[in-house]
C-alpha cells in the first residue's frame, strides 16, 4: 500500500554549495552580500528564509514578494498569513517548518525568476536544505516544483502523491498567491496537505515519545 503513494522521479541529489558554511545563520549572512545575479540591482532585501533550522519540513516558495522584500522574511504578505493558516489547519505553525523560496531575491513587478537567476540561487537553497536535512518538502507552486523536480509538468500530474527527490519526500500544491486569486483550488491543497501531515505522521510518529 505504501509502495503506491510514491511517483518515483529519478533526480539528481542536491549538491553542496561551494561556499564554506557550518549553520544556518553562517549561510545566511554570507547570502546577504550575494550579488550573482541581476535581482542584487534592485533588492531591497536578502529573504534567505526563517524556521526551525531542525525541521522535519521545508516549505519552498517561488521568490520574495513586495513585503517579503522590505523585509527580508519569506511568506509575510497576504500570502504569508494564508500559508499560516494553511499549516496551522494540519497543526503545524511557522516555527515547527522552515519556510524559503528558489531565489532570495525579488523579482521585479513579481515576475517569475529568469532560468540564469534561479541557477545561480539554486547553491543557496541546496544548501540549506542540506544543513537541515529535512524529510519533506512541501513545494509551493508551478514554477518552484518545475524548478525543484526539473520538469515541465502542470500541477495537475504533480499534485496528490508523494514524490521522491534525492533523499527528500515532496508535496506539490498550490502557492498561497494563487489561491487567493482562485478560492477554488483551496480545496484541492487542503487535499495535499492533509496527505502531508498523514505522511508525516507515518514517518515520525513512531519516534514521538
Amino acid at each position: 500500500m505504501q509502495a503506491k503513494l510514491f511517483n518515483d522521479i529519478p533526480q539528481q541529489t542536491p549538491q553542496r554549495d561551494r561556499n564554506n558554511y557550518h549553520s544556518l545563520d553562517e549561510l545566511g549572512a554570507q547570502s546577504k552580500n550575494c550579488t550573482q545575479c541581476q535581482l542584487a540591482e534592485t533588492r531591497q532585501n536578502v529573504v534567505f528564509g526563517e524556521g526551525n533550522p531542525q525541521a522535519k519540513i521545508v516549505v519552498i516558495g517561488e521568490g520574495p514578494g513586495a513585503e517579503e522584500d522590505a523585509q527580508g522574511r519569506p511568506f509575510v504578505g497576504r500570502s504569508g498569513k494564508l500559508l499560516d493558516k494553511i499549516l496551522q489547519s494540519i497543526g503545524f505553525d511557522r516555527n515547527d517548518v522552515y519556510i524559503c523560496n528558489i531565489v532570495k531575491c525579488r523579482p521585479p513587478a513579481n515576475r517569475n525568476p529568469l532560468a540564469e537567476e534561479i541557477e545561480q540561487c539554486l547553491p543557496w537553497l541546496n544548501a540549506q536544505l542540506e544543513l537541515i536535512q529535512p524529510g519533506i518538502i512541501l513545494l509551493l507552486g508551478k514554477v518552484a516544483a518545475n524548478t525543484i523536480l526539473q520538469n515541465k509538468c502542470s500541477m495537475g500530474s504533480m499534485r496528490g502523491s508523494i514524490i521522491r527527490w534525492g533523499t527528500y519526500d515532496v508535496v506539490v500544491t498550490y502557492h498561497p498567491a494563487a489561491l487567493l486569486r482562485n478560492p477554488n483550488w483551496k480545496y484541492q491543497c487542503w487535499e495535499d496537505v492533509k496527505m502531508l501531515r498523514k505522511h508525516f505522521d507515518s514517518m515520525y510518529q513512531s519516534n514521538q515519545p
